[in-house]
């Protein structure tokens, strides 16, 4: 038998209604270790391609019935990997052109020289059998990146669970100072993802801040007893005290690569300042304040004057409103960001909403 580079398990479609071709080609090839499968017809052949996909099919071009092109636009649509070989007996321009747009592999002119036969079959072979390694390759590569891609999805799915908790805990430090604080944690979490929404803001920071906000007041687990449960008026230096509450709370917070403590760090420093200056602890003024900080201080301020606490009575929500919306003397309009104010002036009644169904929790 001749040495061939071929492999010799290559299979292939011999496709010719000339007997004497079709035999002479099926022997030469036979020859060279390939297992060759003769056919008359066109459509014979696509019959059994159907069953029994090869890694080439050697064509004529010029056969009645189904012609080598016809057969070749059959092949393309069962399997675009297989390799199509046309064979004519002249070189004709537009066929080839034909041919060639149609996605044949390459052409043998009859009388066909062997080497010549020889070579352009093992060409076509070998690309085929490289084109199923490639395949097999990306299927192989994608299923690796889809196992990896769910296995990091679980990752940060468990680091984001545990990242929850470290906060629900470091909030619950605080509710076990004061019960109210506990309910207000929540609600306030609640307005801001709200008003980032109305804002439209992007999903990051909407999921980030509907956390971040609960860490507002942290920093009252610094704060004694005597001032933060007081039920009479504050004095200057309790009040004083209190205020601290937010530098305390930026000091827990900071330093952190966690994108949640990294917001909340800042809402806690920045949370009673207001955007005409009048607020504390650094007297910030309109953008100097994070906008975090400002969606976060409307959210507080607004569940501060509807809660009832120790030393006031609860608050209905119009009246709520039209304190935050026109002022009391004590709370004004211009302490607020006038965007995100006329954000709340549209979705107030969803604030409602949330502060009844945290009552309820």
């Amino acid at each position: 038998m001749p040495e061939s580079n071929a492999a010799a398990a290559g299979k292939i479609f011999v496709v010719d209604d000339d007997r004497f071709v079709l035999e002479s080609v099926t022997a030469f090839l036979r020859e060279y270790g390939f297992i060759v499968h003769p056919f008359a017809s066109g459509q014979d052949a696509v019959k059994e391609f159907v069953l029994e996909p090869v890694d080439l099919v050697l064509t004529d071009i010029n056969m009645p019935g189904m012609d080598g092109i016809e057969l070749l636009e059959k092949i393309r649509f069962l399997d675009s990997a297989t390799p199509v070989l046309l064979m004519t007996a002249y070189a004709d321009f537009d066929v080839a052109v034909k041919a060639i747009q149609k996605g044949a592999f390459d052409f043998i002119i009859k009388p066909y020289r062997p080497p010549a036969l020889l070579n352009a079959v093992e060409k076509g072979v070998h690309y085929k059998r490289l084109t199923q390694i490639e395949t097999h390759y990306k299927r192989e590569l994608e299923q690796t990146v889809a196992k990896r891609t769910a296995e990091l999805n679980a990752a940060l799915e468990e680091n984001t669970r545990l990242s929850q908790e470290i906060i629900e805990r470091l909030t619950s430090a605080v509710e076990m100072r004061d019960t109210e604080t506990g309910l207000h944690i929540i609600r306030i979490g609640a307005y801001a993802r709200r008003v980032a929404e109305a804002l439209g803001l992007d999903d990051d920071f909407i999921e980030t801040i509907a956390v971040a906000s609960s860490m507002h007041d942290i920093g009252k687990i610094g704060i004694s007893d005597s001032i933060l449960l007081k039920a009479g008026k504050l004095s200057d230096d309790e009040f004083a005290a209190i205020k601290e509450h937010t530098t305390i709370g930026e000091r827990i917070l900071s330093g952190s690569a966690h994108k949640i403590l990294q917001m909340g760090a800042k809402i806690a420093a920045s949370h009673h300042e207001r955007w005409d200056g009048s607020g504390y602890p650094k007297g910030l003024r309109g953008e100097e304040i994070p906008l975090a900080g400002r969606i976060t201080m409307l959210a507080d301020q607004y569940d501060a004057i509807r809660n009832p606490r120790i030393y006031k009575n609860a608050i209905d929500h119009a009246t709520t409103c039209q304190i935050l919306l026109h002022g009391d003397g004590r709370t004004e309009p211009q302490h607020f960001d006038p965007q995100i104010l006329a954000i709340f002036k549209e979705i107030k009644d969803d604030f409602d909403e949330i502060y009844r169904q945290g009552l309820e929790k």
